[in-house]
């Protein structure tokens, strides 16, 4: 792979230490907490990634000819299609009764995180656009010389989804519901966005979790300690055993990202009668906070809603930042500020046939996609500011 006289040669890395965390986080720069070494080594430090779990890693390096790193790709061989939250079962479910051999598969992602951004690390030189796009051709290559079924790229940012299509990739859009700060000062300020109903619904849940008596406590930095990690990590647990059966991070990974990333995290507890009794997870990037693992150990009426969505958005105004991702799913976001947003991914099928019957399946899917994102913005919470009527108050 060259540019002229530079040749460029490429790697796969079984783990993200045989990468020097500098080089690795110089081109994954600092905007998206997800993407950086740091993240990443906690993963598989903590055993949350590794063989045993379906998730190999086999990072992609690209360096120039003096042996710089210019470019990366976090990248997984994966058994299975679970922790990915773009939905691919059915597709391993055709390809293998067509007599086909779906997995494993190359999957460039954030493991365990529906978050959009980007994948196709590069570092900022006179020649990024180039190394971006030696990037995209390397992964085909992988592909080719692996012998792999195909190789997904799931939430990536839409200008990476853009160049992924010009180059031949599968393009696929889902959706998400994000909160996007229009200059607010005050969560008032929001408030006042919305129609009345709304704007009273959204007060009344916040003043049954006061009443309550639950109080919630945000957490970062040094005020994070071991003893909240093992109360949160309780949470995680409970909550994820009874909604995935098999929750996938381990307890070190919390302790690692504390040791790690602590000033990245924003730990929402909530306490009531002195007891911790529910926690929601968030990372924050440079313009987003990004809502991952929620947990509980009792029921409050509304305590999901304040805690995961109204806690993010109090702390999205006062610092400032432009996004809450609140995660994967959830109509129910819709009505408390959160809207409809595209999601993508980008795929590469390697037998023609089995590509041709995705491309089918992408189109009708993407028309679907649009009428549902065009019937939930029809129901937004926001004030009309066309003369129609809002919700009848």
């Amino acid at each position: 792979m060259a540019d002229g006289d530079a040749p460029l040669t490429l790697t796969l890395e079984k783990t993200i230490n045989t990468v020097p965390a500098v080089d690795w986080d110089r081109c994954a720069g600092d905007d998206n907490p997800f993407v950086s070494h740091a993240f990443l080594s906690v993963l598989e430090e903590s055993g949350s990634v590794k063989a045993e779990t379906g998730w190999l890693p086999q990072h992609l390096v690209l360096r120039d000819p003096a042996g710089q790193v210019v470019g990366c790709v976090p990248l997984y061989l994966k058994g299975h299609s679970y922790g990915e939250y773009i939905f691919d079962h059915g597709w391993a479910d055709a390809f293998e009764r067509a007599g086909g051999r779906y997995y494993p598969k190359l999957l460039s992602a954030i493991p365990f995180t529906p978050a959009t951004g980007p994948r196709l690390l590069v570092a900022d030189t006179p020649d990024t656009s180039f190394h971006r796009r030696a990037l995209i051709q390397a992964l085909q290559q992988v592909v080719e010389q692996t012998g792999v079924s195909s190789l997904h790229v799931n939430f990536p940012t839409e200008d990476e989804w853009k160049a992924f299509g010009a180059a031949g990739w599968l393009q696929r859009y889902g959706q998400q519901y994000h909160w996007v700060n229009d200059g607010y000062g005050t969560f008032d300020d929001f408030l006042n966005a919305l129609s009345s109903r709304k704007r009273k619904n959204i007060r009344k849940e916040r003043q049954r979790v006061r009443d309550a008596g639950v109080e919630l406590i945000a957490l970062q930095g040094d005020d994070l300690n071991e003893d909240h990690w093992d109360a949160f990590f309780h949470f995680y647990m409970d909550t994820g055993s009874r909604k995935w059966g098999q929750p996938y991070l381990t307890r070190a990974f919390f302790s690692l990202l504390g040791e790690k990333l602590a000033d990245r995290v924003v730990l929402i507890m909530a306490r009531h009668d002195g007891d911790w009794i529910a926690g929601a997870l968030n990372l924050v990037g440079s313009d987003a906070i990004y809502g991952r693992n929620w947990g509980c150990n009792s029921h409050f009426r509304f305590l999901h809603f304040e805690a995961c969505y109204y806690q993010a958005i109090d702390y999205a105004i006062a610092h400032g930042l432009k996004t809450v991702e609140a995660g994967a799913q959830g109509e129910h976001k819709v009505q408390r500020g959160y809207l409809p947003t595209r999601t993508y991914s980008a795929h590469w099928i390697a037998d023609p046939n089995f590509r041709a019957a995705i491309a089918n399946f992408l189109e009708r899917e993407g028309q679907m996609v649009d009428w549902e994102i065009a019937a939930l913005s029809e129901a937004t919470p926001f004030r009309r500011t066309d003369g129609e009527p809002t919700d009848g108050c």
